[in-house]
């Protein structure tokens, strides 16, 4: 079996993440108040974001946000392609 690339499946990861953020962004810009509600509300069944949303973000706070989650996506991929390569040597050893 072969590993996984790490540094290429954290870029995906990153890349992922980042594009849904800057989808939420957009829907955000898009759309008004209560339609941005009604469609993320739509996305958590159950939970109800009215309480803790805030349409007034700034340009940069999106920048940085991009580049946080952006960071996340990437850790998280490459912990996953870690784990995974770890347990593949793994079971070519046996």
């Amino acid at each position: 079996m072969g590993g996984i690339n790490i540094r290429a499946f954290g870029l995906a990861w990153g890349a992922t993440f980042a594009l849904l953020y800057v989808g939420c962004a957009f829907v955000m810009w898009s759309s008004g108040e209560e339609t941005t509600i009604l469609f993320f509300n739509s996305l958590l069944y159950g939970l109800d974001i009215r309480p803790i949303i805030r349409m007034d973000v700034h340009l940069w706070e999106v920048l940085v946000g991009i580049v946080e989650i952006f960071i996340v996506g990437w850790l998280t991929g490459a912990t996953i392609a870690g784990i995974y390569n770890f347990g593949v040597r793994r079971l070519d050893t046996k």
